[in-house]
């Protein structure tokens, strides 16, 4: 576990480790309002008690109109940021960064009016969606949404943010060109609206804030993945969590034999194409495979998010060469109603 368990820099973060807890949404805590409850508050805190080098909350929505889910949590009012100033405060009280997950669901919104780069169709969790193609002027109107949001994260005191960029949102639909099909300037090649985002915040936070992206290793193929992350490093990221994109105009690949997830891989190439920091994710359970996804990819930090929901302690418990337990993956996750039902949990708890 040597690299595993080494201290690192991001910026001008103290990073006690290569552990990272990805943002993963707590769907039916809040309400329409996108208000910060309790329950939030000791999630994130007893996450933090567990030991991990750095914490990304979950997607928080720029606009009422881009949300994931109707329970989502929001950013887009300044209402908002007493209650995620209360997570910042429980995190940093037990001594670990935490960066804001900023989000737009774009056409795959639970709104009336769901948004796209270009008119699309598609069936997203069984149900049919389409998205009308955004104006120039809306287009607008969402960086500096996200610009807001950014703003709103370091007034609450958040370390930076995340850019999500990946899992079907609406910025991986703007960088993937068999979904955005615009030839003005925020076509799919130039990336245009997330340099505005990122050249907007840098304007209304310090030089310390962080800002990284969530970004599709396959949009739509690996070598657009590759290309998207050095467009992105000459833009000034500073961290780049790789993961999935948008899944239906997706490639995914890997090499024949390769040992884990197409994602990691995605991740093992976009490190050797650029020198900012890279996160590697999907299917990591235990310590082991986190040090051998580390040094295999040479990336900086491995995101444990199912393995977390298990065990909070995740990160302490590999640490003092103890079974951390593991998520088994189950058809229906029991976790995502019902916490204490969770049967990787459950397991878990019995073993102990």
């Amino acid at each position: 576990m040597e690299r595993l368990f080494t201290a690192w820099k991001l910026k001008n973060l103290e990073i006690q480790n290569r552990i990272c807890v990805p943002p993963m949404v707590c769907f039916g805590w809040s309400d329409e309002s996108g208000m910060v409850v309790d329950r939030n508050v000791e999630h994130y805190r007893a996450m933090a008690k567990g030991g991990p080098g750095l914490i990304i909350q979950e997607a928080t929505c720029v606009s009422e109109n881009g949300r994931l889910s109707r329970d989502q949590l929001g950013i887009w009012s300044d209402a908002h940021v007493p209650g995620l100033k209360r997570i910042v405060e429980a995190v940093h009280g037990e001594g670990v960064p935490l960066l804001l997950q900023i989000h737009h669901a774009g056409v795959v919104s639970e709104t009336e009016d769901p948004v796209c780069p270009s008119d699309y169709s598609l069936v997203f969790k069984g149900r049919e969606r389409h998205g009308r193609e955004l104006s120039v002027e809306e287009i607008q109107k969402i960086e500096g949404d996200f610009i807001e949001a950014a703003r709103r994260a370091y007034e609450a005191g958040y370390d930076g943010v995340e850019l999500h960029g990946c899992h079907n949102y609406l910025l991986c639909q703007f960088f993937n060109r068999r979904v955005n099909r615009r030839t003005d300037l925020y076509n799919a090649e130039d990336m245009q609206i997330v340099k505005n985002i990122i050249d907007g915040i840098r304007k209304v936070t310090p030089p310390e804030f962080v800002v990284g992206i969530r970004l599709g290793a396959f949009e739509p193929e690996i070598s657009d993945g590759v290309a998207h992350a050095k467009k992105l490093e000459a833009m000034g990221i500073d961290f780049i969590n790789v993961s999935y994109g948008f899944d239906k105009e997706a490639v995914r690949e890997k090499p024949q034999g390769y040992p884990f997830a197409e994602a990691i891989y995605g991740a093992e190439r976009i490190r050797a194409a650029v020198s900012v920091p890279v996160f590697a994710v999907y299917g990591i359970q235990d310590g082991e495979t986190a040090e051998a996804v580390l040094k295999q990819t040479g990336a900086d930090m491995v995101n444990i998010g199912r393995g977390v929901l298990v065990n909070y302690n995740w990160a302490s418990d590999v640490k003092a060469g103890r079974d951390p337990g593991k998520c088994l993956y189950c058809k229906t996750c029991m976790w995502r109603s019902d916490p204490d039902q969770c049967a990787g949990k459950l397991l878990f708890n019995r073993k102990r």
